[in-house]
């Protein structure tokens, strides 16, 4: 039988990426097995078991995760620094720079950059998804792969566009590879993106999605029951007309929706057109 021929490079990268692998953490492999605190271990295998050795107590620095050196605080901690610096930030600018410099959410240690925002500051509706995803994470922009080209496009068929109209994530890094935030990322990101709502202060909010729209309107049901609803989202100093529809994501693997997503999106056209402006 004729083996089959060695992968090219191009190959084994498109399969690493097929398989979630899209990021390295050190700039060299690591050759596990020539490490020499492992290998008299390694050596053993082949032994008799009655032979064998117990292998020595891993130290707590092997033990930790490679997380560029960095250990982010416990989860309560974490949730309770930012409120505390989500409340204090007076604009956009500085709750970016805060954003920059917080610590307390583990997903900034594996991500390449922050995602912040795009668009308009002033603009009268704001749009919120879930997380960012690779090409986000490579560009530091929210939405600018498929699904943000899709988001393009929607936003376009209702005469908005990136400069009448802000985006936004309520997390701000990206998980790796692009695995779902887990709750408690998302309470410690939670903070923050409310305060950016309430300082981008839009007559319309639309949530993109189940996770940012249960996130942020305090609902339990699934995108097929809010989408299209009518919410009232509370910032504490103004109450903000919000709608759910479906994240572009969704739209790209079941372009069927596209005709409810429509309808969600005449919905904010009608909305922005009867608030005072």
């Amino acid at each position: 039988m004729t083996p089959d021929p060695a992968p090219t490079l191009r190959q084994l990268l498109t399969f690493y990426l097929e398989a979630g692998v899209d990021c390295a953490l050190t700039e060299e492999p690591v050759n596990r097995l020539s490490d020499p605190e492992l290998a008299p271990v390694a050596q053993q295998v082949d032994a008799p078991k009655s032979q064998r050795a117990l292998p020595a107590a891993m130290p707590a620095s092997a033990a930790a995760p490679a997380s560029r050196g960095e250990v982010a605080p416990p989860p309560e901690a974490a949730i309770a620094a930012a409120r505390e610096a989500a409340r204090t930030a007076p604009s956009l600018e500085a709750l970016r720079a805060l954003l920059e410099s917080f610590d307390g959410c583990a997903l900034k240690f594996t991500a390449t950059r922050m995602v912040f925002g795009d668009g308009n500051p002033q603009a009268r509706v704001m749009f919120v998804g879930e997380a960012p995803g690779r090409e986000e994470d490579i560009e530091g922009l929210p939405f600018v792969g498929r699904s943000g080209k899709l988001l393009d496009r929607m936003i376009a068929a209702i005469g908005l566009d990136r400069s009448s109209a802000y985006i936004s994530n309520v997390i701000a890094w990206r998980p790796p590879g692009n695995r779902t935030p887990t709750p408690q990322e998302t309470q410690i990101c939670l903070p923050f993106i409310q305060r950016h709502i309430e300082l981008v202060n839009p007559d319309v909010l639309v949530t993109l999605g189940n996770p940012s729209t249960q996130t942020l309107l305090s609902t339990r049901e699934g995108i097929m029951k809010t989408r299209g609803r009518w919410f009232d989202y509370d910032t504490g100093t103004r109450v903000i007309k919000a709608i759910a529809t479906f994240h572009p994501a969704y739209l790209l693997r079941s372009p069927s929706y596209k005709r409810m997503s429509w309808q969600d999106l005449r919905a904010i056209a009608k909305a922005l057109e009867q608030a005072p402006s």
